[in-house]
């Protein structure tokens, strides 16, 4: 049975299951205007080799915009400045985005193309640099959507929302990596660990990496949370020979 989900009104939500693109052009056709800097918080390194796209959680169904006071944001917020020096050490840029609205609603229609613009800015302004899709939650399963972009070397996915029918054909000689605690109630570590091995079968690796007896929104075992994102970035990226 497909798992519910970030519901509405749940600090994944903040309050106080579209198929990949068939071919690059999808990607290529529009270049939009640069995001506007309170959606795009950049910690970016000099000539960098590399960089990974940060993106927050969300829930199931809400048209209303993300703000400064998402616990979603707020909490990618907090990986990207504890990652960030580690990656700036590899030469690794790290950007978050803030999508324009909360929900997944159906399709993932906007907050995909929120991922993609962003992906646009990079190629703007670094031509075809490697990237690494880094999500939580909602943010995972906007990355594994998305990751057919031509820059993307892999995605990193941190107790993903993954259901059985999301596709995986977008991580086609991509790199995968996952970590997903048990006592997670929102999203499923079960459904995270049957989604690697499916992709795994087109992926140029795959690994899922159990966080224990933890829950979705990563406030326990923070320093390990962080570790598996630091590390499973660099190690997409060395897979792909980026760094």
């Amino acid at each position: 049975m497909p798992h519910p989900g970030p519901r509405e009104g749940s600090p994944d939500a903040p309050a106080s299951p579209v198929h990949p693109h068939e071919i690059d052009e999808a990607h290529e056709s529009t270049v939009p205007a640069p995001l506007p800097s309170e959606r795009l918080v950049r910690e970016d390194v000099a000539r960098p080799r590399a960089l990974v796209l940060a993106l927050h959680g969300g829930t199931v169904r809400s048209t209303a915009p993300v703000t400064g006071r998402s616990a979603s944001w707020h909490r990618m917020r907090a990986v990207q400045r504890d990652i960030a020096a580690g990656l700036a050490d590899a030469g690794v840029a790290t950007w978050l985005l803030r999508y324009s609205e909360r929900g997944w609603n159906g399709d993932g229609a906007v907050v995909r193309a929120d991922a993609r613009a962003a992906l646009a800015q990079v190629r703007a302004e670094h031509g075809d640099l490697p990237v690494v899709l880094l999500g939580h939650s909602m943010g995972a399963r906007v990355a594994v959507h998305e990751a057919d972009d031509p820059q993307v070397v892999g995605v990193v996915g941190l107790a993903p929302w993954w259901q059985p029918d999301d596709p995986v054909t977008a991580l086609t000689g991509r790199h995968l990596r996952a970590a997903h605690g048990t006592g997670d109630h929102i999203t499923s570590a079960t459904m995270t660990a049957a989604y690697v091995e499916r992709a795994g079968r087109l992926t140029a690796s795959a690994a899922f990496t159990p966080m224990g007896p933890v829950g979705h929104y990563m406030l326990r075992r923070v320093p390990a949370w962080h570790a598996a994102a630091l590390d499973g970035c660099l190690d997409v990226l060395r897979s792909a020979d980026a760094v």
